[in-house]
This record gives structure tokens, sequence and C-alpha cells, in this order.
């Protein structure tokens, strides 16, 4: 298989980093790479296949030549720059969330929707981090018994927010054990030893008093599932977790499934890891996620309030499946 020149735009971000080393570990093909970022982290490198990357400033020219570009560089950044990746002949795949209800670019998770790759135009969208866990695990159900309502509470790592918000949780945490003051920087509320139901950290809510983050969830869920008619409900915490986002996912089906039937049909289904034996407790946990490839479920049992919905819990890698891993595996379907 021929190389191919990948550029990776937000290249020193935890996103971008994360993207390097996902294409590394996967034996990607790439034959150059190049690694962009803003004016300030120009002077720096970052590694990729035992070499030190110099950063290259992001511009419009930056794409001459480049087959793929991997975008993690934040929504106005991704409109400015991804046409202009796209018109040199590069096919764009965008982590932000600057493209995923475009109508005329796919949102793309692998495992459930591969073929909408082949409609891009030169842009292919990623999904929310959260968004993508869940419909792995969505798919496979809705597929036998056609889900009618999903309603979802996240748990979500700071590792979502960037390495300030990684810094943050640790400074914050050590100063609050030493009884000092450490006033929030990144997020509105204290996140050490604290749980906030509020993402992103500003300008999140909407007028119908969701928060950006919940209606991401709602919407993708239905376009990358491809039922508009599936009722989607949700409410995203952020946690004192460094990585790995959890979710408490209830699931309302047209056709009942019992907990046994759930776990059969999950534990064949591809991304998917069922961890579910509460005699050992077993079952999915946010820090054995961390590095790992796939979406663990557990937790399935039958709800006792209705006649036709199940309970789970759903844990995995937000930097890698929710992000970084997804948008490889996207390059990779491309191949």
């Amino acid at each position: 298989m021929s190389g191919k020149v990948v550029a990776v735009a937000g290249a020193t971000g935890v996103v971008g980093r994360q993207m390097l080393l996902t294409l590394e570990a996967r034996n990607f093909p790439v034959s150059r790479i190049k690694c962009l970022a803003s004016a300030r982290s120009l002077g720096r490198t970052v590694p990729f296949k035992g070499e030190e990357i110099p950063v290259e400033v992001l511009s419009e020219d930056s794409f001459e030549g480049v087959d793929i570009a991997l975008f993690s560089a934040g929504g106005g950044t991704s409109k400015k720059f991804a046409p202009a990746a796209a018109g040199a002949g590069a096919v764009v795949i965008d982590n932000s969330s600057a493209w995923r209800m475009d109508p005329e670019v796919p949102l793309v998770v692998p495992e459930v929707n591969p073929e909408a790759i082949k409609t891009h135009k030169g842009i292919i969208a990623n999904p929310n981090c959260s968004t993508i866990q869940m419909v792995v695990v969505l798919k496979p159900l809705h597929d036998a018994a056609r889900i009618r309502r999903v309603v979802v509470s996240t748990y979500q790592a700071v590792s979502g927010a960037g390495s300030a918000a990684i810094n943050e949780l640790l400074e914050q945490s050590r100063a609050l054990l030493s009884e000092q003051p450490y006033p929030p920087k990144v997020f509105p509320h204290q996140i050490a030893f604290n749980c906030i139901p509020q993402i992103p950290q500003s300008n999140a809510f909407e007028d119908n008093g969701y928060t950006n983050e919940e209606m991401k969830m709602v919407n993708e869920t239905k376009k990358i599932i491809g039922d508009y008619s599936i009722a989607v409900t949700a409410t995203t915490v952020r946690v004192p977790v460094l990585s790995g986002h959890s979710e408490s996912v209830n699931v309302e089906t047209e056709k009942k499934l019992t907990a046994d039937e759930a776990r059969a049909l999950l534990s064949k289904a591809p991304g998917v890891v069922v961890e579910d034996d509460l005699p050992a407790q077993r079952y999915p946990l946010a820090v054995n996620a961390v590095g790992k490839y796939d979406t663990y479920v557990g937790r399935i049992r039958e709800d006792i309030s209705h006649p036709s919905a199940l309970d789970m819990w759903i844990v995995s890698d937000n930097l890698l499946k929710g992000a970084a891993l997804n948008a490889v595996q996207i390059a990779e379907q491309l191949l």
C-alpha cells in the first residue's frame, strides 16, 4: 500500500498529539507527516516514529500535496481552513463541531455507518466524544429491536477540555489537600472533588436550557444512526476524572430485549466489549478504559419501571475512540 501525505492540524494539542500516536500505533501508511498549529507553537517539535517533527504554522497554503488532513484545532479554525484543505485535494477529517450537522458532510463512526464515508465532498466530520461511545453500543440494539428513546447522563473526564483542564484538576486537588486556595480558571466552579453539570465550560447553555454538549448528543445520535424519529435527552456532567468518559444510558426499544439478549448482541458488536459480572464486581471503569481502543458496556439490566427498556453503563477513552482513534479509523476506511 503506497504511503500517504498526512497533515495534523492542532498537532500540539491533547487530541492532536493522540492522533499522531494513533497513526503510529496502527501503522497507518504515512509517507510524510505535516504537523500544523497556530503561530504560538512555531519553533516546537512533536514526536512521530522516532523523529522530532517541526511544527509549521497552519495557513490556507499548508495543504499542497496532502492526501488526508486530520483537524483538531477548534470549530473556528476548521471553518476557516478545512475548505482550503479540501480545495487543495485533501480529504479532511474534522474533530470539531463545525461540520457535524451540515447536511452535505457525513458524520461517521466506522462501526456504525461506514457507508456514509462514500458521500463525502472533501470533508468528513468526527462526532462528539460522548456520542461516539454511545452509538457504538446503541446501533446493534437498534438493528435488532428499533430504539424509540434514549436517556443519557454523562460523567466526562477533564481531558475532554484540554491540557489546561487536566492541569487544573491536578493542581487544584493538590492545593485543596494542602488546605490552600485554588480558584477555578478553566472551569466555572471547583472541579476537584466536585461535579459540574455544565459542558462546555463557557457559553454552554442554549435557549431550551440544554447545554451545547447535550444538544450535540441529541442531534448527532440521530444523524449517525440514520433515524430522526429516535427521541434523545441528555445531561452532561464534568467529573474529577483525568481520562475516560462514562455514561448511564436508558434505552427504550420497540421490541422488547431481555438483558441476556442485549449482552449476546453486544458481545458480537465491533468495537464493543461486554464487562458484566456482578458477583465478581466486574463492570466498566474509566481507569481501565484509558489507552484501550474498545468501548466497554456493563450493568446491563431490564428497566423495572418500563416493560421494554434497558439500563446500561458505557465507558470509553475519550481521547482515543472518542476522538483520535475514530478519526484514524475513518482515514483507514478511505484507503
